[in-house]
């Protein structure tokens, strides 16, 4: 699909929709910068359905420990990306390693999440970076029926 026709697509949307601006606006921003085919493939990532409203991204970060990990939410976009602690700026020689085939990659991954979607929490474990979230929808949102006078 052209970055065009995807274009027209959301255009034709914007007429039936009420409040979806800004989504519209950041798939337009996304196709206008060749958002997909500049996206860093590192690291690796699953997003996983776990239940009806519930969500787990999944990020392969072998050999980062939490302190190398910083994860933010801002204006709907979970943001996790790799720091490097104090410890690390103050020694930057090899500190007796001859060879180095392992490298810490920098690195920031950004997910835009919905509105009604919370970030529960998040686990570091074996080498898997588990990201919690749960779809919380209020009570106004849910479905009900009309009754008709």
């Amino acid at each position: 699909m052209t970055n065009t026709k995807a274009l027209s697509i959301f255009n034709q949307l914007r007429p039936v929709t009420v409040g979806f601006d800004n989504a519209f606006d950041h798939f337009e921003r996304m196709f206008d910068t060749d958002f997909l085919s500049t996206m860093p493939s590192f690291p690796h990532y699953n997003i996983v359905k776990t239940a009806d409203n519930q969500y787990n991204v999944e990020i392969a970060l072998a050999g980062y420990s939490k302190k190398d990990i910083e994860i933010e939410l801002k204006e709907g976009v979970l943001t996790v990306k790799s720091v490097k602690s104090k410890e690390e700026k103050e020694v930057e020689d090899n500190n007796g390693v001859l060879h180095q085939g392992i490298a810490k990659r920098y690195f920031s991954k950004a997910f835009t999440i919905a509105d009604d979607v919370e970030v529960k929490g998040a686990e570091l474990k074996d080498g898997l970076l588990k990201i919690s979230m749960e779809r919380i929808i209020p009570e106004h949102r849910k479905a009900k029926t009309i009754n008709i006078k």
